[in-house]
């Protein structure tokens, strides 16, 4: 689901995105055995109290995974999950968000194979957001 929305937003323009804004950038390690997240802003700040969460195929949130800490890191735990391709959201806030799709197999990443998705896809969080609220 997010890769068409992917293909739609890329023919669109990113000049709407605030001004003030700051693009997420997350990455995925094994570390110990354990899959961290570590997210930080495009000016190097950590992202500090992000929500991560998987989301549905729709684009609407499945289940939250926790919080980043102030280093902007979250140890991550997907044993529970069914194999596949899982959609991660990264949200910082309105403007702030982050989308990574993640191969998994067994309850481990195949990081080789992970994607993370443009910067444009942070409209479909704000576009979310608004018709929640309006409906």
């Amino acid at each position: 689901m997010l890769r068409l929305l992917a293909s739609v937003l890329l023919l669109g323009t990113t000049s709407a995105l605030p001004a003030g804004a700051h693009q997420i950038e997350s990455a995925l390690t094994y570390l110990e055995g354990n899959l961290e997240l570590s997210s930080s802003f495009s000016n190097g700040e950590p992202t500090q109290g992000a929500v991560v969460r998987l989301l549905n195929p729709d684009g609407t949130p499945q289940r939250e995974l926790g919080s980043t800490d102030a280093s902007g890191r979250l140890l991550i735990d997907l044993s529970d999950v069914a194999d596949g391709v899982l959609d991660l959201q990264v949200d910082g806030g309105p403007g702030h968000r982050d989308y990574l799709e993640l191969p998994v197999n067994s309850g481990q990443v195949d990081l080789d194979q992970m994607v993370s998705l443009p910067l444009s896809l942070m409209l479909v969080g704000l576009l979310v957001n608004v018709r929640r609220r309006s409906d």
